[in-house]
């Protein structure tokens, strides 16, 4: 991958917004500008085009859709977003960038923002929004519970974007869009750790294996349902290693916060038949490009190595005491926060830092470049 040497951020004009006449050439001259002006960091092939990104999910890709819903998922006051662009808390649960936000290394723009953000410009369409809400999963229930937004909700809003996009620059190009575009879909913690293990009627309702399947089959229903809008590109990404996770270490880690093996192994569980259920779709679609994404393992080695990576902390978050404090409990009140934030694998109990997450999108673009394009 070749690295240039400076990304470039350029002000929209607001004269889009004058008249229908100027719209089509406004469109035009933004396109033009993404494209052309905004230096990537990771080189795409030859007469590739990537115009937007599109992020579906839970809080690990959210960028404040919850903001204004009643509910514990959201974390729109500081400390979170300490380290944001202006120090603002947007509702990303980190203290600055996530996943969502690093397509600055496709060259597109500086972050992905919520589609449900009051000051979302048009223009912000063009190159992608972040539908993803914190709390969501793959099974109804798990959302209901957090007060997320569910997927199937998630999609209602991207069907609201694809009228906006089509009143804004047409049916072709905006077929264009969603067909070129990347989309990402990154769920399934919640289920796994808010839902399966931790009410016990769940348990007694399912198997690790029976729930994990219905996970991994919404999984795929959800991707299909995505190809079937147009999308092409499309991402998948697995479950985390949630049993070392510094809440989970916590709560059922025991007194010297062990890595939680069943917690894991439900993970693993989940991504395999994900896996399966994702390739099965693309070859009966005949489509390479609808691809699972292993974010375990890259995860885990910063996790279990992270002096390997110029971390110091790896298995508590940088926020309180790094034990439990997520969301409401990371606040400025009752919660310091670590003076070095690149020294912590984990921003809070649940969400790792800025720096993680831009070594683990570093790794897959390595891993997966050549499969996405």
């Amino acid at each position: 991958m070749e690295r240039p040497r400076s990304v470039h951020h350029h002000i929209i004009p607001y004269f889009c917004l004058v008249s229908s006449s100027m719209l089509f050439w406004c469109t035009f001259f933004l396109v033009l500008l993404f494209t052309t002006t905004t230096h990537a960091l990771v080189k795409l092939p030859e007469n590739t085009t990537v115009p937007a990104v599109i992020v579906f999910g839970d809080s690990i890709v959210d960028a404040g859709n919850n903001d204004d819903m009643i509910t514990e998922a959201r974390c729109d006051y500081a400390p979170y977003g300490i380290d944001f662009d202006g120090g603002v808390a947007t509702g990303r649960f980190s203290n600055g960038k996530v996943p969502g936000d690093i397509v600055e290394e496709l060259g597109i723009k500086p972050s992905i923002p919520a589609y449900r953000d009051p000051n979302l410009k048009p223009e912000d369409l063009l190159t992608g929004v972040t539908f993803a809400s914190g709390g969501a999963g793959y099974v109804p229930l798990t959302t209901k519970l957090a007060g997320g937004i569910p997927l199937p909700q998630q999609l209602k809003y991207f069907e609201q974007y694809i009228a906006k996009l089509k009143a804004m620059v047409g049916e072709e190009r905006t077929q264009f869009i969603i067909k070129n575009s990347l989309f990402v879909v990154i769920c399934g913690s919640n289920d796994i750790a808010n839902d399966f293990f931790a009410l016990p009627p769940v348990q007694l309702h399912y198997t690790v294996a029976s729930f994990t399947a219905l996970m991994a089959d919404n999984a795929r229903s959800f991707a299909q349902t995505l190809y079937g809008y147009g999308a092409r590109r499309i991402l998948v990404f697995g479950a985390p290693p949630i049993g070392c996770v510094p809440s989970q270490r916590t709560v059922a880690g025991g007194p010297t916060r062990d890595c939680v093996a069943r917690f894991n192994d439900a993970s693993k569980l989940f991504n395999s038949k994900l896996s399966a259920n994702i390739d099965a779709l693309s070859t009966t679609l005949q489509d390479p490009t609808i691809i699972y994404i292993d974010i375990y393992s890259p995860l885990l080695d910063l996790i279990l190595s992270p002096q390997q990576y110029g971390f110091k902390v790896g298995d508590k978050g940088c926020c309180g005491t790094g034990l439990i404090e997520v969301t409401a409990l990371c606040n400025n009140y009752t919660a310091a926060v670590c003076p070095i934030r690149s020294d912590y694998v984990f921003w809070d109990s649940f969400h790792p830092t800025e720096k993680a997450y831009r070594i683990i999108v570093a790794k897959l673009f390595d891993k997966y470049f050549d499969r996405f394009f």
